[in-house]
C-alpha cells in the first residue's frame, strides 16, 4: 500500500513537474536537435519543424518570465513588458532571415511580410481567438474604451506614415524609396517615444479597467494562479532578467536556423513567401496568444486589449525602424514599400478593431470577425 501510494505520488510530481516545465524541455531538447540536424546538412523539412517548435517553446518561457515581471509591476508596465518580451522575440527572427538576404533576394519580402503579418496576427488572430472565447464564456466583457481609442488613432496614423514609401514606390526610384523609409522609421521611432510616456506618466488611466466591481475578483484570481513552487516565481527580478537575455539569445541562435532552412524549404514545397512571413508572426505572436487567451478565461479582457493592441502599435512603431537600420548597419537596404494588399490589410484591420472595441464591450461574434478576416489573409497569402 505504501508502495502504490509512492508511485503516486512520485507520477504526480512528475506530471508537474512536466506541466510547469514542458517549454522550457521541448525549447532546449528540440532546438539541441535542430541545430545537431542544420549543422550536419541533414533535411532541411525536419531542421525548420524542429527549430520551430524550439522556437515557440522557448517564446512561452520568455513569456511566462515576463508574466512573472509583469504580475510584479503592475499595469500598464505589465503589459508594457510582456509586448516587448514578444517584439524582441519578433525582431530576432526577422533580423536572422534579413540577413540571408545577401544570397537570397526572397528574404526581404519574407521579413517585410512577417512585419505585417505579426501586426494581423495581432489583432486578428491573437484578439479575435481571446473574444471568442470570452464571448462564449461570459456572453459580454467590458474594458476601457479609452484604450482601444487610443490605440487605433495611433495605429491609423501609423498605417498612414507606412503609406509613403509605397506611394514613391511608384514613378521613384528605389534611392529615393529607401531614403523615405529612412525618413518614416525616424518619425515612427519619435511617435512612440510620446506614446510611451502617455502610457506610462500622463494617461495611465487610459489603459487600466474601468469594471471596477470586478477588480477584486480579477486580483484574487491572479494571486491564485501563481505558483510559488515555480522556478522563475521565486527569484528576484534581476535573475529573471538575466535568464530573459538568456533565452532570447537561444532563440537568436534557432532563429539563424530557421532563416536559413525555413526559407528554403518554403521555396522547395512552392509556398509564397507571404506565407513565410505568416509562419514568422505565429511563431513571435505565440507566447502573447497564450496568455491573451488565459486572460480572457478569467473574464481579464482588458488584459487582452492591452496585450494585442499594445503588440500591434509596438510591431509597427519599434520593429520597422529597428529592422531598416540593422539592415543599414549590416550592409543590406530594406526599404519599406509595402504591396497594396499588405497596406490595405492592414487598414481593414485598424477599422475592423476600432468597431469591435469602441463601445467598450466585446462578444463573441465579434471575435469570429476577426478570425474569419485572419483565415481570408492567410488563404491570399498562400496563393498570392
Amino acid at each position: 500500500m505504501d508502495s502504490q501510494l509512492k508511485l503516486e505520488e512520485t507520477i504526480e510530481k512528475n506530471v508537474d513537474f512536466f506541466r510547469d516545465y514542458w517549454d522550457i524541455i521541448f525549447g532546449i531538447g528540440f532546438g539541441i536537435i535542430a541545430l545537431y540536424l542544420h549543422y550536419t546538412h541533414a533535411s532541411v523539412l525536419m531542421t525548420t519543424i524542429f527549430a520551430t517548435i524550439a522556437i515557440g517553446s522557448i517564446s512561452v518561457t520568455i513569456s511566462e518570465i515576463a508574466e512573472i515581471l509583469a504580475h510584479r509591476f503592475g499595469e500598464p508596465f505589465g503589459s508594457l513588458i510582456l509586448t516587448f518580451s514578444a517584439v524582441a522575440v519578433e525582431i530576432l527572427i526577422l533580423f536572422m532571415v534579413l540577413l540571408e538576404a545577401t544570397h537570397n533576394p526572397e528574404a526581404v519580402t519574407a521579413v517585410k511580410n512577417g512585419i505585417i503579418s505579426t501586426f494581423i496576427v495581432d489583432l486578428n488572430a491573437l484578439l479575435g481567438l481571446a473574444m471568442f472565447i470570452g464571448g462564449l464564456s461570459y456572453k459580454e466583457q467590458t474594458h476601457n474604451e479609452d484604450t482601444s481609442s487610443s490605440y487605433t488613432t495611433v495605429l491609423f496614423v501609423s498605417a498612414a506614415m507606412l503609406l509613403v514609401p509605397s506611394t514613391l514606390s511608384v514613378g521613384h526610384d528605389a534611392q529615393n524609396v529607401f531614403h523615405a523609409s529612412i525618413a518614416i522609421s525616424i518619425l515612427l521611432a519619435v511617435f512612440y517615444i510620446f506614446i510611451f510616456k502617455f502610457q506610462t506618466k500622463t494617461h495611465i488611466h487610459f489603459f487600466k479597467s474601468t469594471a471596477r466591481s470586478r477588480i477584486f475578483r480579477y486580483k484574487k484570481q491572479e494571486d491564485e494562479d501563481i505558483d510559488e513552487d515555480y522556478f522563475f516565481e521565486k527569484k528576484s527580478n534581476l535573475v529573471n532578467g538575466i535568464f530573459l537575455v538568456i533565452f532570447l539569445g537561444f532563440v537568436g541562435l534557432l532563429s539563424e536556423v530557421f532563416a536559413k532552412d525555413g526559407i528554403a524549404l518554403m521555396k522547395d514545397l512552392g509556398l509564397s513567401t507571404g506565407f513565410a512571413g505568416i509562419v514568422i508572426a505565429l511563431i513571435t505572436v505565440a507566447p502573447e496568444l497564450f496568455t491573451a487567451i488565459k486572460a480572457a478565461k478569467n473574464d481579464q479582457i482588458q488584459r487582452v486589449i492591452n496585450i494585442a493592441m499594445g503588440a500591434s502599435t509596438v510591431s509597427i512603431l519599434i520593429t520597422v525602424p529597428v529592422v531598416l537600420f540593422l539592415g543599414i548597419l549590416f550592409g543590406i537596404n530594406i526599404s519599406m514599400d509595402f504591396t497594396p494588399l499588405q497596406i490595405g490589410a492592414l487598414i481593414i484591420t485598424i477599422i475592423l478593431a476600432w468597431k469591435t472595441t469602441d463601445n467598450g464591450e466585446t462578444n463573441y461574434l465579434e471575435g469570429l470577425s476577426h478570425i474569419m478576416l485572419f483565415l481570408s489573409y492567410v488563404v491570399i497569402e498562400m496563393f498570392y
